[in-house]
């Protein structure tokens, strides 16, 4: 499985998307991440991809056109050039407006081939490029998490760590993919007290008999 990420801040991204879980499954050639500069794609000598927004108002909007060419080298084809590969291309755009991306919206992403996530800046990307990316592959647009963020890269980030996660054999056990099992927020682990300030802190008596019906009852609660 490929992701895409149509990035100016490569850098910010590769460290995290090299460590842990998702690191290794990049070593083991279970994903690959590559990335697209929208500067890499302007045709003046500065490498500006924003502009001024029509209308008014604060901020520069990122220029279209950087954009789609990115996304287009990206998922190789060409505006207004239908291939077999757009099938298994999905494109992620992010707005505070978009739908809340789910577990659900993370394992319907694992069907694809190739995922795309345009990590947009400023005050934004000028809406055309939406509407012509939509001409090469389908274009899901997401929001993570209430907040705004500064751009679209930490939302990327957490797109590709939740969609990594649920692959085959990336985590070992399909039931360590914690809402496909009965999980509680709280967890414990060695020693069984912890001594703080004179007080005593205790795990739970019922996660110590191995009564697995009582167990899951008290997950379900917890």
């Amino acid at each position: 499985m490929k992701f895409h990420l149509v990035t100016l801040f490569e850098e910010a991204c590769d460290a995290y998307l090299s460590a842990s879980i998702v690191g290794r499954a990049r070593k083991e050639k279970k994903i690959s991440v590559k990335y697209q500069n929208p500067r890499d794609y302007v045709e003046n000598k500065w490498g500006k991809v924003d502009e001024r927004p029509y209308g008014g108002g604060p901020g520069m909007v990122m220029s279209a056109l950087p954009i789609i060419k990115a996304v287009a080298k990206a998922i190789k084809t060409h505006v207004g050039r239908t291939t077999s590969h757009m099938n298994k291309s999905v494109i992620i755009w992010f707005s505070p407006s978009g739908k809340q991306f789910t577990n659900k919206d993370a394992d319907a992403l694992t069907k694809y081939t190739d995922v795309v996530l345009v990590c947009g800046r400023y005050e934004g990307i000028d809406e055309r490029a939406k509407k012509i990316l939509k001409t090469l592959a389908t274009v899901k647009e997401f929001a993570v998490g209430e907040a705004v963020y500064t751009g679209g890269e930490v939302p990327a980030l957490a797109i590709v760590d939740a969609v990594t996660r649920r692959l085959p054999n990336v985590l070992g056990k399909d039931a360590s993919v914690e809402e496909r099992r009965i999980a509680s927020s709280a967890v414990y682990t060695r020693p069984e007290t912890i001594l703080y300030k004179k007080k005593k802190y205790k795990v739970p008596t019922v996660l110590k008999t191995g009564h697995h019906s009582n167990i899951d009852n008290w997950r379900k609660m917890s």
